[in-house]
């Protein structure tokens, strides 16, 4: 006599519904609507933010290879520190970004330059397009910038990334970044940086 094994159950997911999430951060802005950052849940958020690291386009995140399960090695690891912290920025409930915060003392870049008690780093990986929007980059960025200095004891955001990723450099030029040195790391020559809440606090101020 034969037996047949029994069938496979699917793996049950969690229902992906982040727009649920109490925000850490929320805006206001016109002709947009409602910007608002919620914390990233790993087990909820894998499949989404694996869908977004595999493509060509985010080549510079460094995960194009790695398969579900690394990335939700990854970022519960993340979840588990108290210096980096990652989230799901929503435009009007839509994930239109992922969202990585990290303290440089506590992190390898902070070897790679004179990183001060009052730096936050920040990494941004934008969700792929659904459709136009004039100014996307800069006025998501803006709404960040105003996070992270939220914080008072923070005074200067920094970002690193990879060299040859010029887009990203053009951007963060546009978005009043002062460029700084190159510096090597493990797995990759970065760009450093630099955002001090004294001049994003003049650039914004009116003038005349």
């Amino acid at each position: 006599m034969t037996t047949t094994p029994p069938a496979a159950v699917p793996e049950r997911r969690p229902e992906h519904r982040p727009e649920h999430r109490p925000a850490v951060h929320t805006e206001d802005l016109s002709g947009w609507g409602s910007v608002a950052i919620v914390p990233l849940v790993p087990v909820e958020d894998v499949d989404l933010v694996h869908s977004w690291v595999v493509q060509e386009r985010a080549r510079f995140w460094g995960m194009a290879e790695m398969t579900r399960a690394e990335v939700l090695d990854i970022y519960q690891f993340l979840d588990s520190l108290d210096t980096h912290h990652a989230f799901l920025v929503l435009l009007n409930g839509e994930c239109v970004a992922l969202f990585q915060t990290y303290e440089p003392l506590h992190d390898p870049v902070g070897e790679a330059y004179p990183a001060l008690e009052g730096d936050i780093g920040m990494h941004l990986l934008l969700a792929p397009a659904t459709r136009p929007m004039p100014h996307f980059t800069p006025r998501l960025a803006t709404v960040l910038i105003h996070f992270l200095f939220a914080d008072p004891a923070k005074d200067r955001i920094v970002v690193e990334p990879d060299a040859r990723n010029l887009k990203a450099v053009r951007r963060l030029e546009a978005t009043c970044f002062e460029l700084g040195p190159v510096i090597t790391l493990a797995e990759k020559e970065a760009q450093l940086a630099f955002l001090t809440r004294a001049r994003f606090d003049s650039l914004a101020a009116p003038t005349g």
